[in-house]
């Protein structure tokens, strides 16, 4: 994987403005801040953040890939001005889940989701080595 960074562009900060990568390509659907059964522990988007990216992660796992392994990322909104309110603690919450890797990313203010109390919803791609396994 290669982070590529136009010449004389200002670094981002938070995501990269693309990524180079080859192999197996692991497509993760859009997963939401509730848990393994379906239910929300919070209504509020930073807690549904958090929760979503740990859904994120364990999809990786299943299918052989680590947060490192992801090289393109959606996130969709309901509420951009909270997202914007509580960016400063999306970041340690992101570094709990991804650590200082930051993909390729884009996100997207929606009118609602398809789960009426969701307030987030994360996709994903990942890239794994050519020998990575699903986990059993």
């Amino acid at each position: 994987m290669k982070i590529v960074q136009p010449e004389h562009w200002e670094k981002p900060r938070g995501y990269a403005n693309g990524v180079l990568a080859e192999g197996p390509t692991l497509y993760v659907a859009g997963q939401i801040g509730w848990d393994e059964k379906g239910n929300f522990a919070s209504d509020a988007l930073l807690d549904q953040f958090d929760r979503a990216l740990a859904n994120v992660v364990a999809v990786l796992r299943a299918g052989g890939a680590e947060p490192t392994d992801v090289v393109r990322m959606t996130i969709y909104v309901t509420d951009l001005p909270a997202y914007r309110e509580g960016a400063p603690k999306l970041g340690a919450i992101w570094r709990a889940h991804f650590g200082r890797h930051y993909p390729a990313m884009a996100l997207v203010g929606v009118a609602g989701l398809v789960e009426p109390r969701a307030k987030v919803e994360i996709e994903a791609t990942a890239v794994l080595s050519r020998n990575a396994r699903p986990a059993e």
